[in-house]
């Protein structure tokens, strides 16, 4: 297994730095979106962004009223990283909990070079590294993870609403969080992530691996439910079995992605059989065009 170190090393190399001129010189807005603290509400004013109009208080005194914000001096980033069994899958390059953490040493590397603190949660385990800042920190987070990620099974089925509510608790005040996930949970998680992005700045990071979209055609095999241990014979040499698999999987991921939508998150899609340069610059190429369109005067 690879030292942290060379870890760091290695995305430092290939990520990091390509990322360096596309974005660091907009660091705060581009990874951070909107980074403010509310300081009062006021009257509203012509010219007072309608988003901000706080409803609550509107209603009570039946005029217009508005949230007016301070900037935070200290941005705070949370890793909420999924490390249950069906994390353990991999098919091609990496398995998807090797790629969460090569993705979590990226954030915490990025985050912490700028003066700010990342703090790590791994479910179902609810492991917990405190919110800290400096290189050394960073390479404590990607410790626990690869810790994690070297074990031969998870700890316990995934338990995504119990996970987004403790990340909650965990913030105190408004943060970033990445919620690193295959989202391969059969609880109800929708509420708790709702309730979740409404205080914060929620990213959707959905790990995946090519053979859970699209079976491939190999004739006859055993599948094992690698949290429930419930296992299944399947003909993938069926056309019809491979097509019906399709269709599911298409049903299941448009409805996890109606499920960010209402909840306004964020989502970047990693996948095993993919470097993950590619898709960190189309995802952080959509955050500036949003931050940019969303900005007054837009």
């Amino acid at each position: 297994m690879e030292t942290p170190e060379r870890v760091l090393r290695r995305l430092e190399f290939k990520v990091v730095r390509r990322l360096d001129g596309f974005f660091f010189g907009d660091y705060t807005g581009v990874f951070y979106g909107p980074s403010l603290d509310l300081a009062e509400v006021r009257e509203y004013q012509p010219g007072d962004e309608i988003r901000r109009i706080d409803w609550n208080v509107t209603a009570r005194m039946s005029r217009l009223f508005v949230r007016q914000y301070r900037e935070e001096r200290e941005l705070t980033a949370w890793l909420v990283v999924d490390t249950s069994p069906s994390m353990g899958v991999g098919t091609r390059r990496q398995l998807k909990r090797e790629l969460a953490a090569e993705f979590a040493g990226v954030a915490a590397y990025i985050v912490t070079r700028h003066g700010d603190k990342i703090g790590l949660v791994t479910f179902p385990g609810r492991g917990l590294v405190p919110p800290r800042t400096g290189k050394l920190h960073a390479l404590r987070v990607i410790h626990r993870l690869l810790g994690e990620a070297s074990a031969p099974e998870g700890s316990g089925a995934t338990d995504l609403a119990e996970a987004l509510r403790h990340a909650g608790r965990m913030c105190r005040r408004r943060a970033l969080v990445f919620v690193v996930s295959d989202f391969l949970s059969s609880d109800r998680w929708e509420q708790p992530l709702l309730e979740l992005a409404r205080r914060h700045d929620v990213v959707a990071v959905w790990i995946q691996d090519p053979v859970e979209r699209d079976l491939p055609d190999v004739g006859g095999l055993h599948f094992r439910d690698p949290e429930t241990g419930a296992q299944a014979w399947v003909d993938t040499s069926d056309a019809r079995v491979r097509t019906a698999y399709r269709d599911l999987v298409a049903k299941q991921e448009a409805g996890l992605a109606e499920t960010f939508r209402r909840a306004g998150v964020d989502v970047l899609r990693l996948a095993t059989h993919e470097a993950m340069l590619e898709p960190l610059l189309r995802f952080i190429a959509h955050r500036k065009r949003r931050r940019r369109w969303s900005s007054p005067g837009h």
